[in-house]
């Protein structure tokens, strides 16, 4: 979603889910510019965050990721390095707040989602989906 580029403005959307216990932000983004800001971010809830942002007249669109715990025998490097194999390009990438079983995560938006998931699983990565990030 875009913000406009003013003091608080980040503050008054986070709020938003902090108050409410139907959804929690489990990844965050943010990219300035001189006029607004970029903010991309996952939540426990997509359905009840969709209701919260339209109901507080939030502009935003949305977009399958894939979230990727990076396990002990797993690195970025080798993540990337799978993905390039498959000639998919990775057009963003960030770190997910809410870990599962204490492993870090990723959050990636790439060319095919789906094929990058089949990757990743033949490569013993783990996958994460809603229910995991609560």
């Amino acid at each position: 979603m875009f913000l406009d580029n003013k003091v608080g403005k980040l503050l008054e959307l986070l709020k938003l889910f902090e108050d409410d216990a139907m959804v929690n932000v489990a990844a965050l983004s943010v990219m300035d510019s001189s006029d607004h800001a970029v903010v991309r971010m996952i939540f426990s809830n997509a359905d009840a965050a969709r209701h919260l942002l339209r109901k507080n007249n939030y502009t935003f669109s949305e977009l399958d990721l894939i979230v990727v715990q990076i396990g002990h025998d797993q690195s970025l490097t080798k993540m990337c390095l799978y993905l390039l194999g498959a000639e998919l390009n990775i057009r963003f990438v960030y770190p997910v707040l809410m870990r599962s079983q204490g492993e870090p995560c990723v959050a990636l938006a790439v060319d095919d989602c789906y094929l990058a998931g089949q990757i990743l699983l033949r490569k013993r990565f783990t996958l994460l989906g809603e229910d995991d990030l609560t």
